[in-house]
């Protein structure tokens, strides 16, 4: 492998110093801390054992809202939602006044560390599960980025590379598997072991999460297989940290029915038109949680009726938080302009939705495991080596999962 880059480079007020040695952002979609611990009981993820007992395992806060685009954005941005723009995977674009996916990386408002590293002269490249966030997480890189979703379809011109399944060794992935996570962590290794790229960012998919519970057979088979490829990025030499864009949870009745409350049938009820929920969560990907998720906001067309509207959703059993917008910005770390006039927060057990015939539950009929609110904010944390002092400091701090690529790159023992 050709030598690697020492120069240093600054993202939003960070400076990053790569080692000299392949560096490993590794972002578990939807890993809840209970599923580490299940699996590391049962003695199934050698490598992630390795990497707590010599280097660091902690907790850290996610940023919300707890989905997908939200925490991708913050850890390759190293700031919050309130710095790089993205509120959510979905809002309603207050220039338009449409509601639209947030996948093009023109919403961001800030550079990505990706982008800058590669500047850096670093080899970079970003591998995701879900193609939606290849856009975003690749804004303005120089290097290689493609998704498993559509890991086939890779070329030079649009991803860097070509010949994807050939490199990996294996095809692509249907994005409702486990193999979405794992052809991601098999082609980091790949790209490594092959020495077109030293500074990776890994971003897998939380299908298994949302149909499995910690204890389920399912999901420790599921991470001892991430183990064994994040264990073959281990013996390659690679520097890894390891975290999570937000937890999981079964948002279940008693029945095993989806726990739901319908934002704006209530709300319709009781004030009528001029009340329009969003479902920031909402995504293609439909069959992992059908568009409910513990957090929405709400958009008044008449901002006379907020306190009215506000009064009545925090009389709502099942509702935990509720903000006016500039509260919401201020306390949640979110960009104001881009959420609704009052945001909601639900329990640990409780889902939001909009009007009960907009959601299709076939596929969370029997059981419903997704995320977004308080209850998913906190997740774990790995990183391969121990902390430097100043990398300690920061652990014992209000950790972040958007500091992970801090205490990778910097944080090391003797610099």
């Amino acid at each position: 492998m050709a030598a690697f880059s020492r120069e240093s480079f600054e993202t939003n007020g960070r400076r990053y110093a790569p080692p000299a040695r392949p560096v490993v952002v590794v972002c578990i979609d939807g890993c809840a801390d209970e599923y580490v611990d299940r699996a590391m009981a049962l003695g199934r993820i050698p490598a992630m054992q390795r990497m707590a007992v010599e280097g660091y395992r902690g907790l850290c806060r996610g940023a919300l809202p707890a989905f997908t685009n939200t925490n991708n954005a913050s850890i390759v941005t190293g700031v919050a939602p309130a710095v790089h723009g993205i509120s959510g995977n979905f809002f309603l674009d207050p220039d338009t006044g449409e509601e639209v996916m947030m996948n093009d990386p023109a919403y961001l408002r800030s550079g990505t560390l990706l982008a800058d590293a590669a500047r850096a002269r670093r080899r970079v490249a970003v591998v995701t599960s879900k193609d939606k966030l290849r856009r975003i997480l690749s804004h303005e890189l120089e290097g290689v980025a493609f998704s498993a979703e559509k890991a086939a379809e890779a070329t030079v011109e649009e991803n860097g590379i070509g010949d994807v399944e050939e490199l990996v060794g294996r095809p692509a992935p249907g994005i409702y598997s486990a193999e979405a996570s794992t052809f991601v962590l098999a082609a980091g290794a790949a790209l490594i072991e092959r020495g077109l790229a030293d500074f990776l960012y890994l971003s897998l998919t939380d299908y298994i999460q949302h149909k499995h519970a910690p204890d389920d057979p399912v999901a420790v088979d599921f991470y001892a297989d991430l183990d064994a490829e994040i264990g073959q990025m281990l013996e390659l030499g690679a520097v890894i940290g390891i975290t999570a864009d937000h937890g999981m949870n079964a948002k279940q009745a008693g029945d095993g029915s989806p726990n739901v409350i319908f934002l704006e049938d209530r709300l319709a009820a009781e004030f009528g038109d001029g009340v329009r929920v969003i479902l920031p969560i909402t995504d293609p990907y439909v069959m992992h949680h059908g568009a409910l998720g513990s957090y929405a906001v709400v958009h008044l067309d008449d901002p006379s009726r907020e306190a009215a509207v506000y009064e009545r959703l925090t009389a709502i059993e099942g509702i935990t938080e509720v903000y006016g917008r500039r509260r919401a910005a201020a306390l949640l770390e979110l960009p104001g302009d881009r959420i609704g006039d009052l945001v909601v927060l639900s329990a640990r057990d409780v889902v939001l939705g909009r009007r009960a015939e907009g959601h299709d539950l076939s596929e969370v009929a029997s059981g419903l495991r997704s995320h977004g609110g308080r209850y998913e904010e906190m997740v774990p944390l790995f990183v391969s080596h121990p902390l430097s002092e100043a990398g300690e400091g920061l652990a014992r701090g209000d950790l972040r999962n958007f500091d992970v690529f801090d205490l990778t790159v910097n944080a090391r023992v003797g610099g």
